[in-house]
């Protein structure tokens, strides 16, 4: 049997003939950039989010930038952010002129760990990004009580978080002002490259408008120093369409991870996920922690599944960033999850025979490497 880490082919399958009706009204209309199925999204997305702003924009990272720009992100400023993110995170800060201060995540939930955050601030710190890692969200609780009594803003990196809750609130509403990615792997992922914004403060959603559309509110008239960051209608289109689906995609993928987790429970080396009672994740990844984690995702892909590594180099020993002066063995969580986290499969259209086939080949394969080398 072969499982694909993720099958975009068996969800765009049964909803592929209203997409492609909505391109070709586009086509006829030759209204490529904004207009009805942008402004549509926005609208239906902010609603989603319990926002009452969205602002599209060309990508996730744009939308992080834009995000951290409208706060007021220049140069000088230090940003803490997560030492265990994609890079995107950690770029948007470099792209304001800003630099990111990199804290250790929580070993249990991967996220930014709040314990952490103080011993990162300086007289430079501006704000705090929380990550909603894996699509579970970060304790903004926590991150809000710290960045209060400092004088910060915070704001919500949601790139894979699109309709996870805490404490029963949407993200996307948890902060000040957060961003979001479409890329086409995302739990929401648009026909190519797009990302958003969401905010209910109305002059930082007028802030993103100007910066994404070269710093102009009027055509031709440009009040700040802007760029083009604008979504197209075809984007849009789509994602309107996969938008009134995605309840029903999020609640298979929540089905799955349970699935998941009753078929791997009780394995001595393999650690499933831990969800805190504040959390209702959305799964975008099933990340396991193994020993022996590259023989085992050499056997699981041998076996035909398709695994990931989600993230293999923390942010702070990334050569990009290799400037700031951080060393091995500075956020220890981290670097743990970056060596012994292995995602599987995990797309609402997984079957339970194909679950039960990764579990067991899953347990078969960490015994193989524990016997082979021991439980490191």
């Amino acid at each position: 049997m072969k499982v694909p880490f993720l099958d975009l082919r068996a969800q765009h399958a049964p909803i592929k003939q209203e997409i492609l009706g909505l391109w070709d009204e586009i086509l006829g209309s030759a209204g490529f950039v904004g207009g009805l199925h942008v402004d549509g999204f926005e609208r239906e997305f902010a609603a989603a989010c319990d926002a009452q702003f969205c602002i599209t924009v060309s990508d996730g990272t744009a939308a992080l930038r834009l995000a951290m720009q409208a706060l007021g992100a220049k140069a000088g400023d230090e940003i803490i952010v997560p030492a265990n993110t994609f890079i995107a995170t950690a770029e948007a800060v470099s792209h304001t002129g800003a630099t990111p201060a990199f804290v250790d995540c929580d070993p249990k939930t991967r996220n930014l760990d709040p314990s952490k955050i103080e011993a990162a601030i300086t007289p430079r710190t501006a704000g705090i990004v929380g990550v909603h890692l894996y699509g579970q969200t970060a304790d903004f609780d926590a991150i809000h009580a710290i960045a209060d009594k400092h004088h910060l803003w915070a704001m919500e990196d949601s790139a894979q978080g699109h309709l996870s809750t805490y404490k029963g609130r949407m993200t996307g509403s948890l902060a000040r002002i957060a961003g979001f990615s479409f890329y086409p792997g995302k739990n929401l992922g648009a026909t190519g490259e797009g990302g958003a914004v969401t905010t209910n403060d109305p002059e930082l959603a007028k802030r993103v408008k100007m910066l994404r559309d070269h710093g102009s509110n009027v055509k031709y008239h440009h009040e700040i120093i802007g760029e083009n960051a604008r979504m197209s209608s075809v984007l849009a289109a789509a994602l309107r369409v996969k938008l009134r689906h995605l309840p029903e995609w999020t609640e298979a993928r929540r089905a799955n991870a349970k699935r998941y987790g009753e078929l791997l429970a009780g394995h001595a080396h393999i650690e499933v996920p831990f969800v805190p009672e504040f959390a209702s994740p959305v799964w975008h990844l099933y990340v396991v922690h193994v020993p022996h984690r590259d023989a085992v995702k050499k056997r699981m892909e041998e076996a035909g599944i398709g695994v990931g590594l989600h993230y293999p180099v923390p942010n702070h020993l990334q050569p990009a960033y290799a400037s700031l002066g951080y060393k091995q063995g500075d956020f220890p969580a981290a670097e743990y999850n970056a060596s012994h986290g292995l995602s599987l499969p995990m797309f609402a259209e997984l079957t339970d025979e194909q679950m039960g086939y990764v579990a067991s080949k899953l347990r078969a394969a960490v015994d193989e490497a524990v016997a082979a080398g021991g439980a490191a």
